[in-house]
């Protein structure tokens, strides 16, 4: 995947790392900038993202949700990294709009000259100065409600006070066990550490099952940003992770409450936009040494998301 060195591009083939039992951990986001409402302005702030990076998917969640599409512009890197990381493609129409660069590896040089760490989205920058806010997913879902809310279309509380404490109950699970839990089972290198993941996901899903019983959302009537990181995940299950990553006791529509959920949620204004089933189904089956050699990409399974 690759990461900086002091401003420095450096290649390497991991997005995480291998413990001796097989494990696989993902290395943490090092920018964690915040934004005040006063200083948000339409146009001022620009996101970079990529279509199949479930991350990434948050902060275009949140984006969509909120209804910040005008006053948040974003451009996308081409859902597939090279040796030089996340790329532009251009003639795909994959673009940067500030600048026209050509890797993500740029926008971080232009935004911090001795910057150290992944190169990753989402990405927020300060549009004219290329000056980096935050690099990681969790902080922009709390981030963008707060300081570009007075920009929405939409303008929703996704942490309220109240809920404080059961948002930050799933956040840890969800994250945990869940998010991190399906690549664990796809990356782990020993048996026991892909049992383990494997078995995580599953009590995971099968604890949100039963959550959603009697509530529509995992909190209650509200939707919240525990929401936010669960949907990617469920978005990218039956399509990819469930035989891609080896996730495969049950699928999310084996699952009445939890499929009732995920199409309600997909059904809401400006979802679907953010969704890219076929991006995903390639990118999870993309040749891999390990996962994938020959690079054969199966025929995507039927699954109807309407409501």
């Amino acid at each position: 995947m690759g990461q900086m060195i002091d401003g420095r591009w450096v290649s390497d083939d991991e997005a995480g790392s291998i413990s001796r039992t097989g494990k696989w951990t993902r290395t943490p986001s090092v920018v964690r900038g915040e934004l005040q409402p006063e200083d948000v302005t339409p146009g001022r702030y620009h996101l970079f993202a990529a279509w199949n990076c479930p991350w990434a998917h948050r902060a275009l969640l949140t984006r969509a949700l909120l209804g910040l599409e005008k006053a948040l512009p974003v451009s996308f890197v081409a859902p597939k990294r090279t040796d030089d990381g996340w790329v532009f493609d251009p003639q795909n129409g994959y673009v940067d709009q500030l600048a026209g660069r050509n890797a993500l590896h740029e926008v971080y040089a232009d935004g911090q000259s001795d910057y150290t760490g992944r190169v990753t989205v989402p990405l927020l920058v300060e549009a004219e100065t290329g000056t980096l806010v935050s690099n990681e997913s969790a902080d922009l879902v709390r981030i963008l409600p707060k300081a570009f809310g007075h920009l929405a279309d939409r303008p929703r509380d996704l942490y309220p006070k109240q809920l404080g404490d059961a948002i930050d109950e799933w956040n840890t699970l969800i994250h945990s066990r869940l998010n991190n839990g399906v690549y664990q089972a796809g990356f782990a290198e020993s048996q026991s550490a892909y049992d383990a993941a494997v078995e995580g996901v599953f009590e995971t899903l099968d604890a949100i099952e039963a959550a959603l019983g009697d509530k529509p959302y995992l909190t209650g009537d509200e939707l919240t940003e525990a929401d936010i990181r669960l949907f990617p995940t469920l978005a990218r299950f039956d399509v990819a992770y469930y035989s891609a990553f080896k996730c495969m006791r049950r699928r999310i529509q084996d699952y009445p409450n939890l499929w009732r959920y995920a199409r309600h949620f997909y059904a809401l204004p400006g979802i679907a936009e953010t969704v890219k089933f076929d991006i995903y189904r390639k990118g999870y089956f993309s040749q891999s040494p390990k996962r994938n050699p020959l690079g054969i990409i199966p025929i995507a399974p039927d699954i109807d998301w309407s409501i």
